[in-house]
């Protein structure tokens, strides 16, 4: 599992961390009943405080993203597929906001990223 920690994002260590898990889950790459590295292992792995880890761990089972089991660990937990998709969906109009967003400020009209997102549809979609 790669997660990656900036010092310079305004966003605190344990929040990336909880971003990036929370992505992971979303797009796929960490499965249902995926083990997570420990608390100290990542803490390590990352450099940072095992405290840090700790509350990112405890925010993503709080959300319902991951469930701990007494000495064995952490593990993703069972998704609704239904509140997966909404999730995702989520994901998708965060994104698509900081694009009007960027357009906005660059003066682009609505019809020129509707053509940009048309064009990446159809390049992405082929592959």
């Amino acid at each position: 599992m790669k997660i990656i920690i900036s010092n310079a994002s305004p966003e605190a260590i344990y929040e990336q961390i909880v971003n990036q898990i929370k992505g992971m889950i979303l797009k796929g790459e960490l499965q249902e009943t995926d083990a997570l590295p420990s608390i100290r292992s990542l803490a390590k792995d990352l450099q940072i405080s095992v405290i840090t880890t700790k509350r990112a761990y405890e925010e993503l089972e709080k959300d319902g993203f991951i469930e701990t089991v007494a000495g064995k660990g952490s593990f993703v937990a069972a998704q609704n597929k239904e509140l997966l998709r909404e999730r995702k969906l989520r994901l998708i109009e965060e994104k698509l906001i900081e694009v009007v967003a960027e357009s906005s400020i660059l003066g682009l009209k609505e019809e020129e990223v509707q053509n940009m997102l048309s064009v990446l549809f159809k390049e992405v979609g082929s592959e």
